[in-house]
């Protein structure tokens, strides 16, 4: 078995579709350097035994997904002083900007003292009336397409020690 610190792990959480189908198309395009988790499975050990991080989930009422956000007070301070100068990246599945989601992931990470690798990817789905918002998401094959290669270049990036 690969050391688990050569793994790039994947957790996200969605709630219609979106965030999960990008999750794994990153997996997809990571191949066996990736490993995905639900953000309601992920345990501290996880995050300290993996190698970078790339979190992936939907922007709700301009803030991450509440079960992200779960995961990440879970998690905070077990890890914390344990996983530092790793990289990660993001992901968001937004219904308009996403940016909010963005700010608050990369404000946790700073905390950690992670090392953004990535510029951040957000798909808009463009959702904004309630029936929009609730309907479940397939995102568009481009979009699949940027997922796989942000995977793939995660992936390369961990395996030739890049970071």
């Amino acid at each position: 078995m690969a050391d688990p610190h050569e793994k790039l792990l994947i957790i996200w959480h969605s709630r219609t579709g979106a965030s999960e189908a990008m999750a794994k198309a990153v997996l997809e395009g990571a191949g066996e350097v990736g490993r995905i988790l639900a953000a309601d499975a992920v345990e501290p050990r996880d995050i300290v035994n993996a190698g970078a991080y790339l979190f992936v989930c939907p922007e709700n009422l301009a803030s991450m997904s509440g079960l992200m956000k779960e995961m990440f007070d879970r998690c905070y301070y077990p890890v914390l002083g344990q996983i530092e100068g790793r990289a990660y990246a993001t992901a968001i599945a937004a219904g308009s900007d996403g940016e909010g989601a963005q700010r608050q992931i990369d404000r946790i990470a700073k905390g950690w003292r992670l090392k953004r690798v990535a510029e951040p990817l957000i798909i808009n789905c463009d959702a904004q009336t309630p029936e929009q918002i609730l309907t479940p998401k397939i995102i568009a094959s481009n979009d699949e397409e940027t997922c796989r290669e942000l995977g793939a270049a995660l992936a390369e990036g961990l395996t030739i020690g890049m970071f």
